[in-house]
């Protein structure tokens, strides 16, 4: 069938679905898992499990820069979780990720106490895992470069939820093309990730994560932020108000076996 299209028409439809193409396929993903746990024992079996057998597996798979948080010592609320952020390059990586586990013997063997648990001495309450894309103005996770002892660090993980679907969009633009990752940027945030979730219990849904040296830093910083003319001049354009239905902040800092 003759194609329909004159040559320099089908050239410049060739770059623009190969330029998308590229665009698309060089966002990372990233999987974060939560581990709910209900004493030291189980904490003690999940880290052991994490340091000493699943980290190790995936650096054999090439995955690279884990972080392992938990959460900073609150007099309002106990720490009950284990929070592990893993990237993929992509969804097919990440897709064979159980079955590469389930035969690396090395995994086996060293994970063994917490693979062979017993009902009655469980390692865990549950776990939870959301699936997220990375935003185009930061496709790719930036390990953090903060430094400071790790208990002393405030790794700050934040969830908006949206209204409905249209105005959750509206929001994503405001971190790219609004300009709100590169204010984070140029302020010091040192982000590790901004991302979609594209699967998780909460949706439409948005999660990223800043870091800072400690909670005095991280104090300062925000509020450099809402000073900033920047965040003046886009929280009240209209198109961007109201976009945020809910917001969930985790303060959390790095075990001593996370890679940053």
């Amino acid at each position: 069938m003759k194609n329909k299209f004159p040559l320099p028409l089908q050239l410049l439809l060739l770059a623009v679905i190969t330029s998308f193409s590229s665009y698309t396929q060089e966002k990372e993903y990233y999987e974060l898992k939560t581990y709910t746990i209900k004493n030291d024992t189980q904490e003690k079996m999940v880290d052991d499990y994490l340091k000493d057998a699943y980290m190790p597996a995936l650096k054999r798979m090439g995955i690279k820069d884990i972080g392992v948080f938990k959460g900073r010592p609150n007099k309002f609320k106990v720490s009950d979780k284990i929070y592990v952020l893993i990237p993929f390059q992509s969804l097919a990586e990440f897709e064979k990720l159980e079955a590469m586990l389930a035969v690396d013997k090395a995994h086996l063997t060293s994970g063994a106490e917490y693979i062979n648990a017993t009902h009655d001495k469980k390692p865990f309450e549950r776990i939870s895992s959301i699936l997220l894309r990375a935003f185009p103005d930061m496709p790719k996770m930036k390990p953090s470069e903060v430094k400071g002892p790790k208990a002393d660090r405030v790794y700050e993980l934040r969830s908006y939820d949206g209204p409905t679907e249209a105005m959750y969009r509206r929001k994503v633009d405001m971190f790219n093309e609004g300009g709100e990752v590169e204010l984070f940027e140029s302020l010091g945030f040192n982000a590790v990730f901004y991302a979609d979730v594209i699967s998780g219990d909460k949706m439409p849904n948005l999660m990223y994560m800043t870091t800072f040296t400690n909670m005095e830093k991280r104090d300062a910083l925000w509020k450099d932020f809402v000073d900033s003319d920047k965040w003046k001049e886009i929280s009240v354009m209209d198109k961007y108000v109201n976009t945020v239905s809910h917001a969930d902040i985790d303060l959390l800092y790095p075990t001593e076996y996370s890679d940053y």
